[in-house]
């Protein structure tokens, strides 16, 4: 969990959190966790992931995920975002699919790999940021979740006219930290299969998010993978 291998802008943003307390006993959670032979998802050099490929000048879009897929070989630090070749897709990302269909005819089935999402400055960011195969939510208020609350307040204070996309009641907390004079929050049911029925079909984020853009003379993001 060395800030070494985070993307420089990031780097020097965040460089006060490595040292801070929580962030210490995170890391000797996660030291203690391998040495009981618990296998952590994603690796380690894919931990800050979404950073990397997403500097922070850069972040034009963040849609918030919970924390990484359980299931191994499908975690890579992207929120929602899997490694190929995986099928059946994870149910919430397909019904992302499905909406992005309905919104502007977009049909992404063919993979589970959103990078070239996060290339355009779409940080796809997980509260958490690690997990133990097999148990969605093990490493929940473990500490991650003050470092990613940091980051949106990064994002909140350092861009201009960004699309926070805040899917499900725990996510939706975060609008707390996001100033909605200057940045936009696309507040929505979470797209799993459990709350998708109750108004995330049919609220067209993807088209929402460009028009904002366009609006403020930003370029738009090609959703097409």
């Amino acid at each position: 969990m060395h800030p070494m291998i985070i993307e420089n802008s990031w780097k020097l943003a965040l460089q006060n959190e490595f040292n801070q307390s929580y962030m210490q006993d995170l890391k000797t959670f996660l030291t203690k966790e391998k040495a009981l032979g618990r296998n952590i998802l994603p690796k380690a050099s894919l931990y800050f992931n979404a950073l990397n490929l997403t500097p922070l000048k850069n972040v034009k879009v963040l849609i918030l995920g919970q924390d990484p897929y359980p299931t191994l070989g499908h975690a890579h630090g992207l929120a929602f975002s899997a490694l190929d070749p995986i099928k059946p897709l994870p149910k919430s990302l397909q019904n992302i699919y499905k909406e992005l269909k309905s919104d502007l005819n977009i049909d992404n089935q063919h993979t589970a790999n959103l990078q070239p999402w996060a290339k355009q400055g779409v940080l796809l960011l997980n509260a958490v940021l690690t997990v133990e195969e097999g148990k969605a939510n093990a490493h929940k208020n473990q500490g991650w979740e003050k470092f990613t609350d940091k980051i949106i307040q990064l994002v909140n204070e350092t861009c201009s006219n960004v699309v926070f996309i805040l899917w499900g009641a725990s996510a939706q907390k975060k609008s707390k930290f996001i100033d909605e004079s200057k940045h936009l929050i696309i507040k929505d049911p979470h797209p799993s299969p459990l709350s998708a029925y109750r108004g995330f079909w049919g609220s067209k984020p993807f088209s929402r998010v460009n028009s904002y853009l366009s609006a403020h003379h930003q370029p738009v993001i090609n959703w097409q993978l």
